[in-house]
């Protein structure tokens, strides 16, 4: 399993969920792009890593794929970055290889092309492009390894080891005795406070708009506290959470003492 097929299994879901007409994406024959293509390049990082650049067939702008009245290119590449996230989230789920996009923006002009692929619309197509450089990062040998073994076992540390005086979280001895108990996790995209009039009024089709950008990091609350926040993705049709930093592990624990 690599990015690149996770991508192409990510990229056929979220584009049939989230374009108008729910076109469907299926591979093609590698051919040029007429005109002046756009794309996206992500540079991954971590097990694998490498440049992940998309090629659109510049047709698509004239399609309001992503709804009437929306910037056809800013839609594109907001759906491709969060294709990008997901695929690498995939990748984690169904290999156990972690990855992060490092960085995500345009791109311009046609390189290698690793892979093909059609949109269709209706009736009409669209090439898409994949240019992978996306690679496995090389593990240590086995002789290198061992090595590495014996010179740890000759070499004495340069400090000598201490007591340990917290279990493997961070966290102080005797806790350990609650790390079965199960707590309710939830992710918080925003808030909003509203009038309990407005409240009343809501119906079908309203929209609430929250304190928070697309962009921001989500948080992940136990109780009434953050305990974390990260990224949204999509693993195997599921929301999932990306962390990208955590609370203090006595902050964690502090979530927890209403519920005890």
């Amino acid at each position: 399993m690599n990015y690149l097929d996770c991508w192409i299994s990510v990229a056929t879901a979220l584009f049939a969920q989230a374009l108008a007409g729910e076109p469907q994406l299926a591979d093609s024959l590698p051919k040029p792009i007429s005109g002046e293509p756009f794309g996206y390049v992500a540079v991954l990082r971590g097990d694998q890593e490498g440049r992940f650049a998309v090629l659109l067939d510049p047709g698509l702008l004239d399609m309001p794929l992503m709804g009437e009245g929306v910037d056809q290119k800013t839609g594109w590449g907001e759906l491709l970055r969060e294709v990008a996230d997901a695929a690498a989230g995939d990748l984690l789920a169904k290999s156990g290889k972690q990855c992060r996009v490092e960085s995500f923006g345009e791109i311009s002009g046609q390189s290698q092309v690793s892979r093909a692929l059609q949109l269709k619309a209706g009736d009409h197509g669209f090439s898409i492009l994949i240019c992978d450089e996306v690679r496995q990062v090389k593990s240590p040998s086995p002789a290198e390894g061992e090595e590495s073994t014996i010179r740890a076992h000759l070499e004495p540390p340069a400090v000598p080891p201490q007591p340990a005086k917290a279990g493997a979280s961070g966290v102080c001895s005797g806790i350990e005795l609650l790390l079965d108990v199960e707590l309710e996790a939830t992710l918080r995209f925003g808030c909003r406070e509203l009038p309990l009039g407005e409240l009343l009024d809501l119906g079908p089709g309203d929209v609430v708009e929250l304190d928070r950008h697309v962009s921001d990091p989500v948080d992940l609350i136990v109780g009434d506290k953050i305990v974390a926040q990260g990224e949204v993705v999509l693993v195997n049709g599921n929301f999932g959470l990306r962390v990208t930093g955590v609370a203090a592990p006595r902050k964690r624990l502090e979530s927890i003492r209403c519920l005890f």
